[in-house]
């Protein structure tokens, strides 16, 4: 039913940019379009209500449904052609202290997690149950994670082209983890690496932790790390590793295109260079199959790949893993040494999960949420910042990244909209230095109710007061 509906939806917007139904027009009624596209009036109800999430519909009270365009079609993001040397990491002080904030009733706009209405919060409290009533099987050490964990990992990693065993897979405690333990296993404090630019903040802060220099490498919105960028990164200096987002990055949401993946592993395989791969939104892919990862067209063994479940099953889990392939040996032993092990009823809990099949169900309909959500969001964007504002057009995850007119603060329009209860993500928070001072990212992970229209609109609003006291 969902790919019925979807596809009924994408005919309708097709007809609807092409002109054939133009804005304030009313659609045919739903016994008609269904007779015309042969399916159900509730299929035809719901692909109405997807094209009300995409913002080309709206409801109107016993009169039906009416075409109504995005006011604007936001540009993408340019990628900024800028060159660094490598510099230390000092995280930001407002990284922690919008976290907090979230938890203060503020809009949350911010932080990248999905809302709870979004999770399978019932499927995951069965499987728990079920988990916590395994006896001693709860109560050990789970070093290197669960048998039936890492069985689950090594079936799922198949999937996507990538054939380990469950001896391969190292439990984390969520992708930051595993980022750190793979930057302990192949650098030296004061080492440089590479990163995308913006930056997940989180990323920054492993890097820091780890006492390592950054030189960051510019990202394209839509095919991510700039191979050429990093080509010239790896002739100028003693690059020790190198981190990507490979799948839907956080912020641009861009997705590397596989021939592009192909190219990165090569030319860092080459360099002797490792890369780190984190594919937590690998999962979240808006439409078509799911991607691959860079991890899949690796034949040195130079990938060390990291994800979790954090965006998918549930924050509060914890739950991540590592293949560390040939680096195995030392992420074990920084493991053990920083907290021993992953505990062992959320690992029970997820492989159970898991092994009933829950989990593909669950993402079919997650992945329709957060493409639903982020083109809502992206379109009140376009109809409510300046003009020239810039949006991306993520193909996964929830994040939105906002690029400002020339001359406008984001840290601005943040600090104004913490004053009214909206958090946002200023562009501050994604690079060691200061070029992304006009940018934002929005979370879009949430049901679109009033609340959240209103403070879209009323963060619109405070960039064109920004604009205008900066005019």
């Amino acid at each position: 039913m969902g790919v019925l509906y979807n596809q009924v939806a994408d005919q309708l917007q097709a007809l609807i940019k092409e002109g054939v139904y133009r804005d304030g027009d009313r659609l045919p009624g739903v016994r008609m379009l269904s007779r015309q596209y042969g399916v159900s009036i509730s299929t035809v109800l719901q692909a109405h209500q997807t094209l009300e999430g995409r913002g080309y519909l709206e409801a109107r009270e016993r009169k039906g449904y009416f075409v109504r365009l995005p006011a604007l079609d936001a540009p993408e993001p340019v990628m900024q052609k800028h060159r660094t040397r490598p510099v230390p990491v000092t995280a930001r002080e407002m990284t922690l202290d919008l976290c907090a904030d979230e938890k203060k009733r503020m809009v949350p706009l911010a932080t990248a997690i999905p809302h709870p209405d979004y999770l399978p919060l019932r499927q995951i409290q069965k499987s728990t149950l079920w988990a916590a009533r395994r006896g001693l099987e709860t109560l050990d050490y789970a070093f290197p994670g669960k048998e039936s964990f890492r069985r689950q990992i090594a079936q799922r990693m198949a999937t996507l082209g990538v054939p380990i065993t469950p001896d391969d897979v190292l439990a984390t405690n969520g992708a930051q983890e595993a980022i750190i333990l793979a930057l302990r296993a192949v650098t030296q404090p004061g080492d440089i690496v590479a990163v995308e630019s913006p930056s997940f903040p989180g990323i920054l802060q492993a890097l820091e932790v780890v006492g390592l220099r950054v030189i960051e490498i510019p990202t394209h919105p839509s095919e991510g790390l700039s191979l050429d960028g990093l080509q010239m990164a790896l002739e100028q200096w003693p690059l020790k590793a190198c981190v990507v987002v490979t799948n839907h990055s956080n912020p641009m949401g861009a997705r590397m295109p596989d021939e592009r993946k192909k190219q990165l592993v090569s030319m860092l395989a080459a360099a002797a260079v490792p890369l780190i791969e984190d594919d937590i939104y690998g999962d979240l892919n808006h439409t078509g199959d799911r991607p691959r990862p860079a991890k899949a067209f690796d034949r040195t063994d130079n990938v060390i790949y990291c994800s979790s479940f954090s965006k998918t099953i549930s924050p509060g889990l914890r739950l991540g893993w590592m293949v560390p392939g040939r680096y195995m040996a030392g992420a074990r032993q920084h493991k053990y040494f920083v907290n021993l092990a992953t505990s062992s009823i959320p690992q029970l809990a997820v492989a159970h999960f898991l092994e009933q099949g829950s989990y593909d169900r669950y993402l079919r309909s997650a992945r329709q949420h957060y493409r639903e959500c982020s083109e809502r969001m992206r379109a009140a964007v376009a109809r409510a910042f300046p003009e020239h504002t810039a949006v991306s057009r993520p193909q996964g995850g929830f994040v939105l990244w906002v690029q400002l007119p020339d001359g406008v603060s984001g840290t601005e329009v943040f600090q104004r909209a913490r004053a009214e209860n909206i958090n946002v993500a200023p562009g501050l928070m994604f690079s060691t230095t200061d070029k992304y001072d006009n940018c934002l990212r929005l979370n879009s992970a949430n049901p679109w109710t009033e609340r959240i229209e209103q403070a879209v609109a009323r963060l619109g609003a405070l960039a064109h007061e920004v604009q205008g006291a900066a005019d």
